[in-house]
């Protein structure tokens, strides 16, 4: 049974992994890391679903379930979509995104994600240029 705001709950999920943003691609809202995009809701062929990428035999398991197809255009990479009509449980799509992230992300950020990185890049002051070097006599 699909909460009465799946986007709310999407979001809820998304933004609290590390240097995720929320962009508007292809005219629906998609999570994106470093740019990379790793998950999307939105509507396809009057279907409301959520596609995440998995890993290939995940994908091609899940796929089993009727409420997941192989994603429009990208299926064959191990995008699989999911009807939002359908989540039975948060918890579900919880774990489903943490794999797409996982795939998606560095490996920094996901080890980050999982408490045991180093701690959120911070912006630091440049050095100033080096100083260029004399050249040598030659003998």
């Amino acid at each position: 049974m699909a909460p009465s705001n799946p986007l709310s709950e999407m979001r809820r999920i998304c933004l609290a992994l590390p240097e995720t943003t929320e962009t508007m691609t292809w005219g629906q809202p998609h999570f994106r890391v470093r740019g990379k995009i790793f998950t999307g809701i939105g509507d396809h062929a009057g279907i409301s679903n959520i596609s995440f990428k998995l890993e290939r035999e995940h994908a091609d398991a899940v796929i089993q379930d009727q409420r997941f197809y192989r994603a429009p255009y990208v299926g064959a990479h191990g995008w699989v979509s999911m009807r939002v009509e359908e989540i039975r449980d948060w918890n579900e799509v919880h774990a489903l995104l943490l794999e797409s992230y996982r795939l998606i992300a560095p490996k920094t950020l996901w080890a980050q994600a999982q408490g045991n990185g180093p701690a959120p890049r911070k912006e630091r002051a440049k050095k100033p240029a080096a100083r260029p070097r004399k050249p040598r006599a030659s003998r």
